[in-house]
């Protein structure tokens, strides 16, 4: 779901930057007027949510999905930290491991942490009001993180047809059909995590087990995911709407990988390990100045 500089280059990019730079300073705002998760909650869970989107698993005809996790860490954190959890992980991976544009930063912002956590958290939250009980909230929450992967999709198309990339028509059946494989795996993932995590009982244990579990996906599982190209890179090999152009922004462990460490698979670890440790203390300082911005 990472827009790369290449896919979009218009006056679409300022745009996407301004719509998601107001979503995010609207949930920093509400985040200190309201009830907060521990600092190191709030970084356990960014970590795993980081370390969940290495994970890409295949869908059909070569090509794979991957978490988005919006709708997750808004049900475990609340909306307004669920946003700034997944807005984190997005300008993570975009300037240590260009994965998604620097240019292009505002539109994937925009799409996963502004759709996916804040719209498909409020679509949850309304989803399970209408559905009592236990059972009616897993419902809620597969049906909403489902929908979440949809509508993000949907955006992209949104985003790459007012570019003039390609017409909307011409890629909407097959970027949603795609992305609604994905939310499957979206919906399944998310509720099996949610079910983990608060089955945890003592409070030490809620940062323990999610970073815990963020280290054994990033350093042990991840060198192993799918290596087919996303539902939306796929999609830009098909219909050729990648600009041929050097990127804006390398970052430092580009494609998720060590330069030095030629071993493939030790490489892919340690650098999604290193991305887990960034993800976690960076996520701890973010809660730790918005904890003493709201005193």
């Amino acid at each position: 779901m990472h827009i790369s500089d290449a896919m979009l280059q218009g006056s679409i990019c300022p745009v996407t930057a301004v719509v998601s730079v107001i979503g995010i300073s609207a949930a920093t705002y509400y985040t200190m007027k309201g009830e907060k998760p521990s600092a190191s909650r709030f970084a356990a869970i960014t970590a795993l949510i980081f370390a969940g989107q290495m994970m890409n698993f295949p869908i059909m005809n070569g090509t794979s999905g991957h978490l988005l996790g919006g709708v997750l860490v808004a049900s475990l954190l609340g909306i307004p930290f669920g946003v700034l959890s997944i807005a984190m992980v997005v300008v993570i991976q975009s300037l240590v491991f260009s994965d998604g544009g620097i240019a292009v930063l505002g539109a994937n912002l925009l799409n996963m942490a502004i759709i996916g956590a804040g719209l498909g958290g409020m679509l949850h939250s309304i989803l399970a009001i209408r559905c009592p009980g236990a059972r009616g909230d897993m419902t809620a929450l597969a049906v909403s993180a489902w929908i979440s992967v949809v509508m993000s999709s949907f955006a992209v198309c949104i985003e790459l047809a007012l570019d003039g990339k390609i017409a909307f028509a011409n890629i909407v059946a097959a970027m949603v059909t795609t992305h609604s494989l994905v939310g499957i795996g979206e919906a399944i993932i998310t509720v099996v995590s949610y079910l983990l995590v608060r089955s945890i009982k003592s409070q030490q244990n809620h940062c323990i087990t999610p970073i815990t579990a963020a280290i054994v996906i990033a350093f042990l599982l991840s060198p192993f995911a799918s290596e087919f190209p996303d539902g939306l890179a796929w999609m830009a090999e098909k219909y050729r709407f990648l600009h041929e152009s050097a990127p804006v922004f390398v970052g430092m462990l580009p494609d998720y990988s060590i330069s030095f460490i030629s071993n493939e698979i030790l490489s892919v670890g340690v650098a999604g390990l290193a991305g887990v440790i960034i993800s976690f203390f960076a996520a701890w300082i973010f809660h730790r100045a918005i904890s003493l911005l709201s005193v």
